[in-house]
């Protein structure tokens, strides 16, 4: 068995072969991203041969084209590869050396793979959700010019049609009127395509168990539940509550040496877009009676609502994931945890798994 390990970037690779017993067939050798030079080179090594690479931000066509050519192959967590991560000394060379190595020894952080669908599935959702995005960010800048000249907005909606009215008919500067005559026009364009998005999304994805489970949460509907869904993909690879909230970025993070332990803000480390949209649905959900309506409000009391909004998120995440594994709407979810005591209801979820209490 040859381990391949590619140290890939956006115009070329640097690749290392290892044999079984740790030699050195291929030493840093450099090829060109494209899929002749690939094919090529992955057939001189033949069929018994695996690869490794790091999960960057193109590692799609390279496993795609990996697949297609039947050649195993594994995506490598960057920031858990310590032995890359913290070098003092890094080259490319050595980098794709390491991965090998590693690889050999079957010793690599495995990153997730999601399947072509389901990527697929990411690419539509997470378009639709960049627009909005930026629709935010210019509705923002808006308001901002608003406040800057001390003009009220007497609107619940500022840009709906009696706030685009409104703004229209302001007696503004010129260079306050020209911008924000360009944010309308910029609005007015979005909206557009978020509506062409939509449409593609209602058209090429379809519901499943799981978002209908997760479209009975407040203010999540079925583009949030799409969104949702298709970022944590198989729930089953997560063992509990925690790593899901971890995944999200959405966990504290954690510094603790001897006896004092100190938590401080988020991680941000994982997918950003389910992070993102599990915050967009506790500002929804807070809107709605309930428990987590009584928990945002007393954080918010204590911390502020920007930090009560990202721990309603973070206590949504956990209700999506006992959802999603033990197959239950959001009511069934609450009412359960409700009544039991979160002792009790750790209990109950790693027996669950079959994991010893």
């Amino acid at each position: 068995m040859l381990h391949v390990g590619m140290d890939m970037h956006k115009k070329f690779s640097v690749v290392t072969v290892v044999g079984e017993g740790g030699e050195e067939v291929v030493q840093g050798k450099r090829l060109e991203n494209e899929e002749g030079a690939i094919v090529e080179f992955i057939s001189e090594l033949g069929e018994d041969a695996q690869v490794v690479l790091e999960a960057g931000s193109n590692w799609y066509w390279m496993c795609d084209l990996l697949d297609e050519l039947e050649i195993p192959n594994k995506l490598c967590h960057p920031s858990k590869t310590k032995a890359i991560a913290s070098a003092r000394t890094k080259t490319d060379k050595l980098d794709s050396r390491i991965l090998a190595h590693l690889l050999r020894m079957d010793f690599i952080p495995e990153s997730y793979k999601p399947d072509l669908k389901t990527r697929r599935s990411r690419e539509v959702l997470r378009y639709r959700a960049g627009l909005v995005k930026v629709q935010t960010g210019i509705k923002n800048r808006a308001h901002a010019l608003l406040a800057k000249n001390n003009v009220p907005n007497p609107f619940t909606d500022l840009f709906g049609k009696e706030g685009k009215r409104y703004l229209a008919g302001l007696d503004l500067a010129p260079e306050y009127r020209e911008a924000l005559d360009g944010y309308t026009r910029m609005l007015a364009s979005l909206a557009t395509e978020i509506r062409k998005a939509e449409r593609t999304v209602d058209a090429a994805i379809e519901s499943t168990p799981e978002t209908e489970l997760l479209e009975t949460i407040p203010g999540v509907g079925r583009i949030r539940a799409l969104t949702i869904a298709s970022e944590i993909g198989d729930i089953d690879r997560f063992h509990a509550a925690k790593q899901l909230v971890s995944f999200a970025g959405l966990a504290p993070s954690t510094s603790q040496s001897g006896e004092t332990t100190r938590h401080g803000h988020i991680t941000r480390q994982g997918s950003k877009w389910l992070r993102w949209t599990l915050v967009e649905a506790a500002i929804h959900v807070v809107g709605k009676p309930g428990p987590l309506r009584d928990f945002y409000l007393k954080t918010a009391r204590r911390r502020g609502k920007k930090c009560a909004r990202v721990a309603v998120a973070r206590k949504l995440c956990t209700y999506v994931y006992h959802m999603l594994k033990e197959k239950k709407d959001y009511a069934a979810v609450i009412s359960f945890v409700e009544k039991v005591k979160p002792t009790t209801l750790c209990t109950f979820v790693r027996s669950k798994q079959g994991i010893p209490v």
